[in-house]
């Protein structure tokens, strides 16, 4: 799906609702993944498939790979192929995918503090 697409696509959910902005914002990283790789890419810069796999305990190589694709259609990570012998591509942020820095911090915080009160609570 093209950017131009994905711009109509999320026009068409909340054509002037004043909330259309966070739903702009869920649709390119409210999946389950796609925080996490912005983040590991924030904390560790360019990576390879195997070296992001290693940093996100849990993922899968499929769906590292199509959140990776995602992230990539919506202009938020580049896919570069850094060596045909033996074959390596190395994933990194966009300009874009960069600008995410201060909603990633933010989120990071955030969970830091409420898993902090509900550890306390229990």
């Amino acid at each position: 799906m093209s950017q131009a697409s994905n711009e109509d696509c999320i026009a068409s959910w909340c054509a002037d609702d004043e909330w259309c902005t966070v739903t702009c914002t869920a649709h390119l990283i409210g999946k389950k993944w796609h925080p996490v790789i912005v983040h590991r890419l924030l904390a560790c810069g360019p990576l390879g498939f195997n070296a992001l796999k290693t940093e996100i305990d849990g993922i899968s190589s499929t769906v590292l790979s199509n959140s990776l694709e995602d992230l990539e259609e919506n202009g938020l990570v580049n896919r570069a192929i850094v060596s045909e012998k033996p074959f390596r591509v190395e994933y990194s942020l966009t300009t874009e995918g960069a600008s995410l820095k201060p909603i990633i911090e933010a989120m990071d915080a955030w969970g830091d503090d409420y898993l902090n009160r509900s550890n306390s609570c229990a």
